[in-house]
């Protein structure tokens, strides 16, 4: 069983220093994208980005200052060095160095500049979010230059799992970047609604952190068979049976 998530716009390079690492495996074509992206002017960024100009001068510097090999001295680990409403669920931070080895296992990160990360997978800051119109080559956006090359990395993991089951805790713009007519496995999709006057409904902000605390669970409790994710209860959260399926589970919090 592998957990696919978004990445977040929100990183820190500061905090908790972890020793082992392992690099992207798409990071050749990661340096690809880079080296466009090196070319772009600050307003460049701004306007592919839809960007203020403050934060495309920070994105701009980000990429000029883009540099291999990583280490960790230039570089952090992705489980790490993500924030935001995801992340503050998954708690990364408390994690013992026997939760990061299962994180690493059994969680991957989708992401615009490098594809596919693993949790232990050294990154630098960046600015790329899947759905940029940001055309390379032949290629007009970013699905069309990822390609099968997620698929495939994915493929890659789940041969070697007892259970190749994937579960879909990320947003529609980024589990688009797979394709299911070539993965090698089932997938599993996660919902989180909240009840709103006597009806469930998604509501962003909630649904981002719960797919955090989803994660955190599964790390906590050593979880590899899908069955065993309708035990998930944090925060009030409670399998819904009745509004589930073989292809969708829903949890719901009233």
């Amino acid at each position: 069983m592998i957990l696919v998530l978004s990445p977040s716009k929100t990183m820190t390079f500061e905090g908790r220093q972890y020793p082992d690492f392992t690099l992207p495996v798409l990071l050749k074509q990661s340096l690809e994208l880079t080296d466009k992206l090196k070319k772009l002017s600050p307003g460049k960024v701004s306007k592919l980005m839809g960007i203020s100009d403050k934060l495309a001068q920070l994105n701009w510097k980000r990429y000029q200052e883009f540099t291999t090999p990583f280490n960790p001295d230039n570089a952090r680990q992705a489980l790490l060095a993500f924030k935001g409403d995801v992340y503050s669920g998954l708690k990364a931070e408390t994690f013992s160095d026997a939760d990061l080895t299962f994180a690493q296992n059994h969680v991957r990160i989708l992401s615009g500049l490098y594809g596919i990360l693993k949790p232990l997978d050294l990154m630098q800051a960046y600015r790329l979010e899947m759905g940029t119109k940001f055309s390379i080559g032949h290629c007009k956006n970013l699905y069309e230059f990822w390609n099968n090359r997620v698929t495939e990395t994915l493929n890659d993991d789940l041969k070697v799992r007892k259970n190749n089951v994937l579960v879909n805790l990320a947003s529609d713009e980024y589990f688009k970047v797979i394709q299911p007519k070539i993965l090698q496995g089932s997938i599993l999709k996660i919902l989180f609604k909240e009840n709103k006057k006597g009806t469930y409904r998604v509501i962003a902000i909630h649904a981002k952190r719960a797919r955090g605390l989803m994660v955190n669970y599964v790390v906590k409790n050593r979880l590899d068979n899908a069955k065993d994710l309708k035990s998930f209860d944090s925060e009030g959260y409670e399998f819904n049976k009745a509004l589930s399926s073989n292809e969708e589970l829903l949890f719901c919090r009233d």
